[in-house]
């Protein structure tokens, strides 16, 4: 049955003078000085209280729709506490929840925790907060990727205490982020911690952007400035990552008995895909033969450092900025990640078949491989004429 507004009668809404609001059954309008209205509410539902701004009059926002967002919220309210498995009296909440999830994914061996108990702690549990798992809708979903895109990131601090941006966050930077929450739902199912997910997450479109590599003369110049460096680290890492693809905390964690020089591999057991064997180059060899020989002997790993809690260095951001620049590239366009997109680009660009670069580079599917296909024309401008001058011998 439709309610009966008395105040919020729509007579008294065009009425109103500006700077003065109705209230009535949860939902206010208030008269702006620029003459709009603007619709919100401000209900109670089971114990918590929800307070939004539904939109304006400009934008064609009625009452109904602030009453449609009411009656939702009870809605999914409901089934909330129908989500609820069997015996369990109150729902947990978001943090409690996070909490739970990184906790038993350690015991269970999960992978990515690193960046899982990053996204969770950051980003997600500040915005979800004490709302109960059970009671996250699409509608909160939704808010919280318009909020992480409309939030700035926060780059290095300068000398002069200086906090630099880097712009807004990024669609994919979000579906990561994306990826974690829905993955605790998923976890809190087979737990029981839920009865079923309480929301569907939609992925943001990603940007098709060119990806950025270093050419075979930049190459040159990012390795020379490395061996001028003062961090003797940062060479080998730099090799390392453009001769193999490596991520960044795969080259880091590489341990001395990782390496088979005689099989031309460095073992990964924890790599993002899965363990997997890493092929290397015969010339990364070499080098590698030479630089286990000058460590300190009984050192385990290949970029150690006693002060780190893991026994390794797990940070060069501040010697591969400094490389860049004395490289004279761009600090903001090359990062740790260039080189891996190097790597995988000029395998592509050589001609390589797409399953042998994705057993190299550790990818998950095909389709991730492909990003760099599609946005390298030359190769396959090349095999056209290649498959052209095939058929013209032939004829």
């Amino acid at each position: 049955m439709a309610k009966t507004f008395v105040k919020l009668a729509r007579l008294a809404m065009r009425k109103l003078a500006a700077g003065k609001k109705i209230s009535e059954q949860g939902i206010t309008f208030e008269r702006q000085a620029n003459g709009d209205g603007v619709f919100s509410v401000n209900i109670m539902v089971d114990g918590q209280r929800i307070h939004r701004v539904i939109g304006r009059e400009s934008d064609g926002t009625t009452r109904t729709q602030a009453e449609e967002f009411i009656e939702k919220a009870r809605q999914d309210a409901k089934s909330g506490r129908l989500n609820l498995p069997k015996g369990r009296k109150t729902a947990m909440g978001f943090v409690e929840a996070a909490d739970k999830y990184l906790a038993k994914l350690a015991q269970e061996g999960g992978k990515d925790l690193k960046m899982k108990r990053y996204r969770l702690s950051m980003h997600l549990s500040p915005f979800f907060g004490a709302t109960p798992l059970s009671k996250i809708s699409t509608f909160d979903i939704e808010r919280y990727k318009k909020h992480r895109l409309e939030e700035d990131v926060q780059g290095n601090v300068t000398k002069d205490g200086t906090q630099l941006y880097k712009g807004k966050t990024k669609p994919g930077t979000v579906n990561r982020e994306l990826a974690a929450l829905s993955h605790l739902f998923t976890k809190a199912v087979e737990w029981g911690w839920l009865d079923h997910k309480p929301a569907t997450i939609k992925r943001l479109k990603e940007n098709d952007g060119r990806i950025t590599y270093l050419t075979v003369d930049q190459i040159k110049r990012l390795l020379k400035a490395a061996q001028e460096d003062q961090n003797i680290q940062i060479y080998p890492f730099i090799l390392i990552g453009l001769e193999t693809s490596m991520r960044r905390s795969e080259i880091l964690a590489i341990r001395r008995d990782h390496i088979n020089i005689e099989r031309l591999s460095i073992s990964i057991p924890k790599a993002k895909a899965g363990a997997r064997e890493q092929p290397i180059t015969a010339y990364l060899a070499d080098f590698l033969i030479k630089y286990v020989e000058a460590l300190q002997p009984g050192t385990p790993w290949l970029f150690p450092s006693p002060a780190a809690k893991e026994g390794h260095t797990v940070n060069l951001d501040k010697p591969f900025r400094r490389v860049v620049i004395r490289a004279g590239l761009d600090p903001t366009s090359v990062v740790r990640h260039t080189l891996r997109h190097t790597a995988i680009t000029h395998l592509v660009q050589a001609g390589v078949d797409l399953p042998t670069i994705k057993r190299i580079s550790g990818h998950k599917n095909l389709s991730m491989v492909e990003r760099y296909s599609h946005q390298n024309g030359a190769h396959i401008e090349s095999a056209m004429d290649r498959l052209a001058e095939r058929y013209r011998k032939s004829s």
